[in-house]
């Protein structure tokens, strides 16, 4: 079964502003997610990539873009079921505020039992992703054969879930995980089981550097601004 490289978008302009974008359209990468977006065609010259799926979303598109412009032949599709989670009312909303809200002790400690108001559940985030990701892998796999390499640009909490599925653990551990903007996460799949090669991969270890984190040791919803 196919390799699947999945890459969180650049830094947009709503982590540095420290909202939770969500849907809203209209969110770009900043400067230094251009420049992580322009990086990424050297990152990853090494693979041979058979097809890239993203999100539908504006900071998504720009990630991935300068990679289809270095590999004119590369073919590219958008598929929904990777995009954000719809995190409903909180859209647009400064992180914040938002953790004063009750139902982030619930996103932080119990996803599973999350749901946005007027948005969707986390469990139907993880989900939809998980069916898609499937569904990618049996096609890529028809069409390149079962060596083949793919693409998916996604999101912080799209990623993370994605890493639980394949590491078979409940979604109520999926805050463990970290994925930095732009960085690389590589899930090998198998008949039998799935493998995770890479995990949040930068190439950049001052982001390891200690920093002051907002919280108690809670997860960014939404992924977070990475390191500054």
């Amino acid at each position: 079964m196919p390799t699947l490289i999945l890459v969180r978008h650049g830094r947009s302009t709503a982590n540095t502003s420290g909202v939770l974008a969500g849907r809203t359209p209209g969110v770009a990468l900043d400067e230094q997610g251009a420049r992580q977006a322009a990086a990424l065609p050297a990152r990853l010259a090494a693979l041979p990539i058979s097809e890239v799926v993203t999100s539908p979303l504006q900071r998504c598109q720009e990630t991935v873009r300068p990679l289809l412009q270095a590999r004119p032949g590369l073919r590219s599709h958008t598929d929904e079921r990777i995009g954000e989670c719809d995190y409903g009312d909180w859209s647009g909303r400064k992180l914040a505020e938002l953790r004063d809200e009750p139902l982030m002790e619930v996103v932080q400690a119990h996803p599973s039992a999350a749901a946005f108001p007027g948005g969707e559940s986390m469990r139907a985030m993880q989900t939809r992703a998980a069916e898609a990701v499937r569904e990618w892998n049996a096609r890529v796999e028809q069409e390149h054969g079962a060596d083949a390499v793919y693409l998916m640009c996604s999101h912080g909490d799209i990623i993370k879930a994605l890493v639980a599925d394949a590491l078979g653990l409940h979604l109520d551990l999926f805050q463990r995980i970290s994925v930095e903007p732009c960085s690389v996460t590589v899930i090998r799949y198998t008949r039998l089981r799935p493998f995770l090669v890479r995990l949040g991969d930068t190439g950049d270890f001052a982001s390891l550097a200690p920093r002051e984190e907002p919280g108690d040791g809670d997860a960014p919803v939404g992924g977070g601004a990475g390191a500054p």
